[in-house]
């Protein structure tokens, strides 16, 4: 068998197990999103070697959208750890077997303290699904791994079934974008999540010019902003705009003398400050202008971005 071959046959092998998972979603699991959802405590997962790192992983997806949660080896457990667990909160044990006899220490543990026990294995019959409170039994599957002896197909269901845990809480709580983004402010999701009022222009920095002020003043007032337009407004409230474009197009000795609103363009595009970056630039794109002003419900003028300011967050 080639390289290609065995990696195909890897990838089949995996979505048989995966396949099989379409049983798995019973009402033991729906008693574990409830008895998690339900619970005023954290989530404390647990779990040795591939298993582990596995549970480490549902870990930071359920902190990270919404849930809280740490991860405990079952080692370190019983040696002090189990210190950190209170009585409120719910203890979800992973192993394939579920005859993993470093996780005895935190069942009973888990059964003294009378904290609620989730036990994901794939032996109904086995110790840890006996122990749990809800026991979550997976189905039997072929690993991978040709020997059947390296964690494969089982550590990949594991996974799904983390996944398919923190998104059935991250939906009951209605987990949304800002949620997320509080929970993620640094890093490239903290970019796409970014939104204008965070890299918006403020105060003296936007560029305006009251309505009846002459051409002569709004030219200086363009180059002293640096953003190529300003903002014309009238009793605070933003009525045009006028670019280096109107400029060119009303060149010539009597341009300025005139008004501002002569000159400008009225109802320029505006856009809220809780806009994602992301979404300001598209429309920057599609609009083919360099920047927007920022103004509020009654259409005051309360920032401005120019696409330098939005390409700069989602680079960074």
């Amino acid at each position: 068998m080639n390289i290609i071959e065995s990696a195909l046959q890897v990838l089949n092998d995996e979505i048989d197990g995966i396949n099989l998972l379409k049983k798995f979603f019973d009402s033991n699991f729906e008693d574990a999103v409830r008895a998690i959802y339900d619970s005023s405590g954290k989530v404390i997962v647990t779990g040795v070697g591939k298993s582990g790192h596995i549970g480490r992983k549902i870990s930071a997806t359920l902190s990270s959208t919404g849930t809280p949660s740490f991860f405990i080896h079952p080692t370190e457990a019983s040696h002090g750890d189990m210190g950190m667990i209170e009585k409120n909160d719910v203890i979800f044990a992973i192993s394939w077997s579920g005859e993993t006899t470093e996780l005895g220490d935190i069942v009973r543990f888990a059964h003294e303290n009378k904290n609620k026990l989730i036990g994901l294995s794939s032996n109904e019959k086995s110790h840890l699904a006996k122990s749990s409170d809800i026991p979550l039994n997976l189905p039997a599957a072929k690993e991978a791994c040709p020997n059947g002896l390296a964690p494969t197909t089982s550590t990949t269901m594991q996974l799904i079934v983390g996944d398919a845990l923190a998104i059935s809480l991250l939906n009951i709580r209605d987990f949304n974008k800002d949620n997320f983004r509080s929970l993620h402010p640094g890093g490239r999701l903290g970019a796409i999540l970014a939104k204008v009022k965070d890299v918006m222009h403020v105060s003296d920095e936007i560029p305006i010019l009251n309505k009846g002020c002459k051409m002569s003043e709004a030219i200086i007032k363009i180059s002293e902003k640096g953003f190529g337009c300003i903002g014309i407004t009238s009793e605070d409230m933003l009525i045009g705009i006028i670019t280096d474009g109107d400029l060119r197009r009303h060149m010539g000795p009597e341009m300025l003398e005139k008004n501002v609103e002569e000159i400008m363009t009225k109802d320029p595009l505006n856009i809220s400050d809780d806009l994602l970056v992301s979404d300001a630039l598209k429309l920057i794109n599609k609009q083919g202008v360099q920047g927007l002003f920022v103004t509020n419900q009654d259409k005051k003028p309360i920032g401005f971005v120019h696409f330098h300011d939005l390409i700069k967050v989602l680079k960074d």
